[in-house]
């Protein structure tokens, strides 16, 4: 049984700018981490909440920054994008 998955405000204003191609591809990235949460690499440190799943779109690496709450089987989309600034964009938040 799959998660159900929630956007924050920045991972909307994040997915919005993406192109259509890239856009596809995270959503076909969130399908596979609804399936499973744990696929993610879990962060240390201040983001110790936060998983990241990589993918590739376009020959550019990307990251999908999530958050899972167990206990309504939810899944908190935070942010999505290249690797450049995401991590200190996150930590501002």
């Amino acid at each position: 049984m799959s998660y159900s998955l929630k956007q924050s405000r920045r991972f909307a204003r994040a997915y919005k700018k993406l192109h259509d191609n890239v856009a596809a591809d995270v959503d076909a990235a969130s399908e596979i981490v609804a399936g499973n949460p744990a696929i993610g690499e879990r962060k240390k440190g201040d983001l110790a909440d936060l998983f990241v799943y990589k993918f590739r779109s376009q020959n550019q690496l990307y990251l999908l920054g999530y958050t899972v709450d167990e206990a309504v089987r939810l899944i908190y989309l935070e942010a999505v994008g290249p690797h450049e600034n995401l991590y200190r964009d996150l930590k501002r938040s």
